[in-house]
């Protein structure tokens, strides 16, 4: 598979999943090993992942997502977002896909609510009084 191809699949994935919530769409994209890393080490296989986007989209019905960029690069695709959660909280997405041959294999995320961005921007600054 191309990159190109490679981006126009997780496009159609996320675009069918963002326009109709419909995340049964999603399935026959992810490989049968698909794997969702998680930030805390609790990965889930592709049922599990299934399972978890099917229970927050219940909640997140009306979410806003406007797109900012979608890079790929042999068989990974980057996507940066940002959404607009019912009852006004903003956050940013960084989703990463790898995918194996024409199939999503892996994924990682990295959530941040706006709201805390700027708290989380002080974590390389030099203590005071140094």
């Amino acid at each position: 598979m191309t990159t190109e191809n490679n981006k126009l699949i997780v496009q159609q994935a996320l675009g069918a999943l963002v326009a109709t919530g419909d995340v049964e769409a999603l399935a026959p994209l992810l490989s049968d090993g698909f794997v969702h890393h998680r930030p805390d080490a609790n990965d889930r296989g592709k049922a599990a992942w299934l399972d978890a986007v099917r229970a927050a989209l219940v909640p997140l019905e009306g979410m806003r997502v406007e797109i900012k960029h979608v890079l790929a690069d042999g068989d990974h695709v980057v996507m940066h977002s940002r959404r607009g959660l019912p009852g006004g909280a903003d956050i940013v997405v960084v989703d990463v896909w790898r995918l194996d041959d024409g199939l999503i294999a892996e994924a990682w995320e990295i959530i941040e609510p706006v709201a805390e961005a700027d708290a989380h921007l002080s974590w390389w600054e030099e203590p005071a009084g140094r």
